[in-house]
């Protein structure tokens, strides 16, 4: 059974962060078994109000880290998920543990959702994290997922155009899945590795709940977990997204229903992708 370590926020009210890659792995065919360290404790998404909580002190979330390796569980690790961190500690923290995993099974996907900010807002965690993200964790990707506007953050780039997306994500140096990427009046991402990327767009939501970068980061990880080519992690990832946001505007309901419209997500039809410089269907 594939384990995945998931290193980021644990938001007891909203499907966000960690919290929502548990409740998907944990749905998805592939029977993922999430292990989840939070970086901090939370009463619910903090775009709701004060949120309750706080930080996980990097004494306590080392801690946790040093019990899962002390029962030999980074051999066993498939995959590695990265979101919100409270602190730098914490990030150089969890860059020694992706060592860790990386040495004990050479195999493992690093996946790093770097967590920074949003248009219109801007940085929303301290500078002293968006520092340590770079310096650490980004060079340890095999893959990354920014949005848009951390891509431009990442790279000191404004990018607007696909051409711009493509040229700064591939300063990264690692592929990356570029969320926020509108194109024709809809809404998707763009895949870039290297001199080649794919585009996969669906229908805008008026108002979609909070936390689509998160699933879209956790789908795309547990497809590449299952040994689907990153191109078809993408399209089938996009799809389970966009059903998800689907059923929160026909239910009304103000999170991401992940656990009422997980099973469903999990087995949407595979979006179309299209090269750039050609259009295609991928055959899954």
């Amino acid at each position: 059974m594939p384990l995945a370590l998931i290193l980021g926020s644990h938001v007891a009210g909203s499907r966000v962060g960690g919290t929502l890659a548990s409740l998907a792995l944990a749905q998805s065919p592939m029977k993922i078994d999430p292990v989840h360290v939070p970086t901090t404790l939370l009463g619910r998404h903090p775009g709701w109000g004060p949120p309750g909580g706080g930080p996980v002190s990097p004494d306590l979330f080392a801690g946790m880290l040093e019990g899962i390796a002390a029962n030999g569980l980074f051999a066993l690790v498939d995959g590695v998920l990265t979101d919100y961190f409270a602190s730098a500690e914490q990030v150089q923290i969890a860059a020694r543990a992706i060592d860790a995993v990386k040495s004990a099974n050479p195999k493992a996907i690093v996946l790093v959702d770097p967590v920074l900010g949003d248009a219109p807002g801007g940085l929303y965690v301290g500078q002293g994290v968006a520092d340590a993200l770079g310096e650490y964790l980004v060079p340890r990707a095999d893959f990354l997922t920014p949005n848009l506007w951390e891509l431009g953050y990442l790279t000191q780039t404004s990018p607007k155009d696909l051409q711009q997306i493509h040229h700064a994500a591939t300063a990264l140096g690692r592929p990356s899945l570029i969320s926020s990427v509108e194109k024709d009046g809809e809404i998707g991402s763009l895949l870039v590795d290297g001199s080649r990327a794919w585009l996969s767009t669906h229908p805008k939501s008026p108002a979609p709940p909070k936390g689509t970068g998160d699933l879209m980061a956790t789908m795309f990880l547990a497809h590449l977990i299952d040994h689907k080519a990153a191109p078809q992690a993408m399209a089938l990832a996009l799809a389970g997204v966009s059903y998800v946001v689907d059923r929160a505007a026909v239910w009304h309901a103000p999170e991401l229903p992940m656990v009422a419209a997980g099973y469903e997500a999990w087995r949407a039809e595979p979006l179309a992708l299209t090269e750039l410089g050609s259009t295609v269907q991928m055959g899954l």
